[in-house]
């Protein structure tokens, strides 16, 4: 059998176009575990529900919307025989529950509702058959654990009481008898090896996070720790391995220069681990999220229950066909059959839209202008006269010596014969005030005006545009360019809570990485001017 977790960082984004369908045949597993869906039951689609050939279970956050939530997908070979969401029963409200919750006396019932609101865990109970031919149960628990935010303190308690609510859980199933794996993203680096920085080995082992995977996880060649039920996968196959993270940065491009951490797990229990596992690897090929996906293989292989768990999202009210929702109403559905005749219209309708036979779809009427038209020239333009009408002060000179003259003006005279004058048109003008204008060029126009307006037309290519454009709009300032490499650097603004909350500096613009990789960032730093922004 073969099992994967990934942490897709939302489920619609990493699924992408091309659909979810095509995306678990990509990851090519018994069993998908996905963690951080961001998504609330009432955001869940059909086409995320809803696969052809597997079913799925989804935990989803109850307090905030596009926050947390997991998901569990089984392909038909694997279909569970009980699924439940949540790691203390509190939401098991059907028949087809896993049990076994352990021992809970240290928590609040308000504790344990806190715990499980926020959508971290599904938990699916699966029938296997061993390498030796015995066949026994599997329980998969998907769990996003949370993160703890150094600005806020009491996530940190809060993720350490959600430890130790997953242990107390998986070592219950344990005892029950059934084989467990802990699947998703635990969201703590055991080791410095899992690590691009550790810094302080010291305070890095004081992570209460690391402490209580210490005292959870089993290794190989040390002293017996009967206490220390399980093993990670990955480390149990590859314990040397560097360089093997599973989550990157996204701000710095980190994932570019492989500086991450491995905080993603298949955590099996001794007996499986020793008896069936067969292999555990990273894959980080696989885009789509800032971590990618683990895998972990086993020997032994499914037996597929016969029926779904009532937790399965086909059971669900809005996909099973007795609760409908109303964006069904809105979308199109194609005609299967050929009406029997035209549909017949009210009189409302007709009312609104009109007697097709009166729509006028001829030609327009002479006398209504084509908007178009007003932003065309016309062809039969005088080239003296187009070449005034490129000059700004070219119609007031006309003006102006049709005046002094005692005749007419031109726009008088079009005013007469009911033509009008309009934008990109050409003015005909009478030659004798034509020729007073040769003879008097200068009327109340200076020379100079007048030949910048025949020396420098208005802008007419898009390269003339532009320029002016950014003779107007310059922009922000260039930024520097970093010491190390030459290059610009990238402009990145302080959100962390302070004094300097909101300023705006200069990095190199390569990704974030180690000092000894030449790929990697330098350590240009540069305060950006207060106006800036």
């Amino acid at each position: 059998m073969r099992l994967v977790s990934w942490n897709v960082n939302g489920l619609r984004a990493g699924a992408g176009s091309a659909g979810l369908k095509r995306l678990l045949a990509a990851l090519d597993a018994d069993v998908v575990c996905l963690q951080e869906t961001k998504i609330t039951r009432d955001l869940l689609g059909e086409p995320l529900a809803i696969v052809e050939g597997y079913s799925s279970y989804f935990s989803f956050s109850r307090k905030r919307s596009g926050y947390s939530g997991v998901a569990t997908f089984c392909k038909t070979g694997a279909t569970p025989e009980a699924a439940e969401e949540g790691l203390s029963g509190l939401f098991t409200k059907h028949g087809g529950a896993v049990g076994c919750y352990g021992d809970t006396d240290d928590f609040t019932p308000e504790e344990l509702q806190a715990l499980d609101s926020e959508g971290r865990a599904v938990v699916t109970r699966h029938r296997i058959c061993t390498l030796g031919g015995q066949e026994t149960t599997l329980v998969l628990i998907n769990v996003y654990c949370p993160r703890a935010d150094p600005d806020k303190p009491e996530r940190g308690d809060f993720k350490l009481r959600f430890y130790r609510l997953l242990q107390a859980r998986a070592e219950a199933l344990l005892r029950a008898g059934s084989h467990v794996v802990i699947l998703g993203d635990i969201n703590t680096a055991h080791k410095p090896i899992d690590h691009c920085d550790p810094g302080d080995l010291e305070s890095f082992w004081e992570n209460p996070g690391r402490r209580w995977l210490d005292s959870f996880l089993w290794e190989p060649g040390t002293d017996s720790q009967d206490e220390k039920p399980f093993v990670d996968t990955f480390r149990f196959i590859h314990p040397r391995q560097e360089d093997a993270y599973t989550c990157w940065c996204n701000l710095t491009g980190a994932r570019q220069t492989n500086y991450g951490t491995r905080i993603d797990y298949i955590l099996a229990d001794r007996a499986l681990a020793l008896s069936e596992l067969k292999d555990a690897r990273i894959m980080p090929e696989v885009l789509g999220s800032d971590h990618c996906p683990v895998q972990a293989q086993l020997r032994a292989h499914f037996v597929a229950a016969p029926v779904c768990p009532p937790l399965c999202t086909r059971f669900l009210p809005e996909f099973a066909g007795t609760q409908q929702k109303l964006s069904r109403f809105l979308v199109k559905v194609e005609q299967t059959s050929l009406p029997d005749g035209p549909p017949k219209r009210s009189g409302t309708e007709l009312s609104l839209r009109g007697d097709p036979k009166k729509r006028r779809t001829g030609p327009l009427k002479k006398g209504q202008g084509d908007l178009r038209s007003f932003f065309r020239a016309s062809s039969n333009s005088a080239a003296g006269v187009s070449d005034l009408g490129r000059c700004p002060s070219g119609l007031s000179v006309i003006q102006k010596g049709a005046e002094d003259s005692g005749k007419a003006t031109p726009v008088d005279a079009a005013k007469r014969t009911g033509e009008g004058l309009a934008v990109g048109k050409a003015v005909r003008v009478p030659r004798e005030t034509a020729a007073s204008l040769r003879e008097e060029p200068a009327v109340d126009v200076s020379s100079e005006e007048t030949k910048n307006c025949g020396d420098n037309p208005a802008p007419s290519g898009p390269d003339q545009s532009a320029a002016l454009w950014r003779s107007l709009l310059p922009g922000p300032a260039r930024p520097p360019h970093c010491k190390a490499h030459g290059e610009p650097c990238v402009l990145r603004t302080v959100k962390k809570q302070g004094p300097n909350c909101g300023r705006r500096f200069y990095v190199c613009a390569r990704p974030l990485g180690k000092p000894s990789d030449p790929r990697a960032r330098c350590d240009f730093f540069l305060w950006a001017p207060r106006g800036n922004r």
